[in-house]
């Protein structure tokens, strides 16, 4: 997927999330959002030393799925027998074929620097993705769309920062926290309506800091709240 394809998604994502456009480029929203999130790491094929994209990054020796699967096609895996005389000699005829599979792409449509997604379209410099669609900077999303810097969550859309939760929408920075909708800072919550900064309630709308407040005093703090996110 390209840059501006991913800039396309992460400016409805704004929209959505905060009523604004998005003006960060992509390495300043993935400073600014998506800096403690898991991503793939830039490699190099250790065969043709391309630039590729991998989940692990322990082995030091690379080969992305595109080439694993040419040589399968053509040469094979199978090496010829030859004498082996210490552990030593079999380490070393591993090594030699033992390279970490990158950017692992099955089933899925659109996608770039990914490794490990599954059924998935429309992806950019995320892992262990499935079922999805529009997914920026995530790990271990499922059945989701419009996510951008989320992690471990799932039933979700237009969503930045969700973390551990299901089935939000239009939400920014919710942790272990389900049915949450056009909420931000939300943690260990369940069904909230327009609340910010709340923590440990249920069944809510219109609370900030678990305070209730009235319809219009909610909007007019959540406004300057918006521009503190997106200013500070």
């Amino acid at each position: 997927m390209s840059d501006e394809k991913t800039l396309e998604i992460v400016n409805k994502i704004f929209k959505n999330v905060f009523g604004r456009e998005n003006h960060n480029s992509l390495d300043e929203i993935l400073e600014k959002f998506a800096f403690d999130i898991k991503l793939p790491k830039k490699v190099r094929d250790s065969v043709t030393n391309e630039i590729t994209w991998a989940d692990s990054i322990n082995s030091g020796k690379y080969i992305t799925l595109e080439n694993m699967q040419a040589k399968d096609q053509k040469d094979g895996w199978m090496v010829e027998k030859r004498e082996v005389n210490n552990l030593e000699d079999l380490v070393r005829i591993w090594n030699s074929i033992n390279l970490t599979t990158t950017e692992r792409v099955y089933d899925s449509e659109n996608v770039a620097k990914s490794d490990t997604i599954y059924g998935c379209e429309n992806v950019y410099r995320s892992t262990d993705c499935r079922g999805s669609k529009n997914m920026i900077f995530c790990d271990s999303c499922g059945s989701s769309e419009f996510l951008l810097a989320s992690q471990r969550s799932g039933s979700s859309s237009f969503c930045i920062r969700t973390d551990d939760s299901k089935d939000c929408s239009n939400s920014y920075n919710v942790v272990c926290s389900n049915k949450i909708m056009n909420s931000f800072f939300i943690q260990d919550c369940f069904d909230l309506y327009e609340c910010i900064f709340c923590s440990h309630i249920a069944s809510k709308k219109y609370c900030i800091a678990n305070m209730q407040f009235e319809e219009e005093e909610y909007f007019l703090i959540k406004n300057s709240i918006i521009d503190w996110i997106l200013n500070s």
